[in-house]
């Protein structure tokens, strides 16, 4: 197919090398920024779907120290783009998320048990990808930012009002997948909005020692796309840059490539020891900017919340935890057949007789 002369766009000017932000780590609004502040409803919401993924995420963390889960990359101290990127969605518009994105699937609406399923290693993925508009979580770096081109361009093709959140973090923009997704997206003026969030290390490397460009945000415009860079602990600010970038898609604008500064407070899995290679001072300015007190103490301000309300989502998000203790504390019946099921359209003959095997085996067992 050759290409139409208005998909060539021109160069987007270069993104502040300081982050855009609608609310200070007090509390207080910031004025001055390319973005509205989101209406006071919206804002609850968002402290809302934070509160319930913190503690979400604590729960989880909880269950692989007891052995419950195989692994949990925790995201605290990233809810703001976490619960801000998947509120900013329409319901018809698809989430590409990563390994470390569990919160932002509990915010899109998927049971938080089906979320943890890959992660337990029971399954492939737990939940249903077209009820619920989201992809499989990807452990693989990058590897879901081509599929996601490929879906929100199909989806174009065919007429569909959609677009596609796919998110990173700040190591997957080294990879070759995550050129060829920036790539695609920019020459074809796909409905992708690409939300990277930099959490400042990639395990254990810095992200100074990954790029050398002011912001990971200007790569953008070696593609020909828009980029922007804001404050990833601003749940007011990633809600606002989300819907702006994903409206801009639908209506024809092409891609955004969104760089939210954030930080990883957790190690980044459950058996990582992040004490090797950053110390607790750089981990403690981080805390003093953490993106629930600073939404709560703006809505507090401004007379949108008070401790009723507070204590509200507080006992919702507690009984959301319960409610996956709970399905989590009895024994799991497994059936290692469906180990060899939705790999293979037709599974491959070595594989099939491995299949036979382990089924004579339990037979015989």
């Amino acid at each position: 197919m050759k290409r139409s002369d208005d998909a060539r766009g021109s160069a987007p000017p270069l993104p502040s090398v300081e982050p855009t932000g609608l609310v200070d780590p007090t509390g207080r609004r910031t004025e001055g920024t390319a973005y509205d502040t989101p209406e006071p409803g919206t804002l609850l919401a968002l402290l809302r779907g934070m509160v319930i993924g913190r503690r979400f995420d604590r729960q989880a963390s909880a269950l692989a120290r007891q052995g419950r889960l195989a692994v949990y990359p925790s995201s605290r101290g990233q809810e703001a783009c976490q619960v801000g990127g998947a509120l900013a969605m329409a319901d018809r518009d698809w989430l590409f998320p990563t390994y470390r994105d569990c919160v932002s699937l509990v915010a899109r609406g998927v049971d938080p048990v089906e979320v943890l399923t890959l992660l337990r290693g029971d399954w492939h993925s737990g939940y249903d990808p077209r009820r619920h508009r989201c992809a499989p979580q990807c452990t693989p770096l990058a590897t879901s930012a081509p599929h996601a081109v490929g879906l929100a361009w199909a989806a174009r093709r065919a007429g569909e009002d959609t677009a596609a959140l796919v998110m990173m973090g700040d190591g997957a923009t080294s990879e070759g997948d995550a050129h060829e997704a920036f790539n695609f997206a920019a020459v074809w003026k796909a409905p992708v909005v690409f939300l990277v969030q930099n959490n400042q290390w990639a395990i254990s490397v810095p992200v100074e020692k990954q790029s050398a460009a002011p912001t990971l945000a200007h790569k953008a415009v070696g593609y020909g796309m828009a980029g922007a860079h804001i404050d990833g602990n601003d749940a007011a600010a990633v809600y606002a840059a989300v819907s702006q970038a994903l409206a801009s898609a639908r209506d024809g604008g092409g891609p955004t490539l969104i760089e939210a500064r954030t930080y990883r407070l957790d190690p980044h899995t459950n058996s990582d020891d992040p004490g090797r290679y950053r110390d607790d001072s750089e981990r403690a300015r981080w805390e003093d900017r953490d993106p629930l007190t600073r939404l709560e103490a703006l809505l507090r301000a401004e007379g949108a919340l008070d401790d009723t309300a507070m204590d509200g989502f507080e006992k919702e998000a507690e009984n959301a935890a319960a409610a996956v203790r709970e399905r989590y504390s009895g024994e799991d019946e497994t059936a290692p057949e469906e180990l060899f099921a939705h790999v293979y359209h037709s599974i491959p003959a070595q594989l099939e007789r491995q299949r036979r095997d382990l089924l004579a085996e339990i037979r015989e067992g």
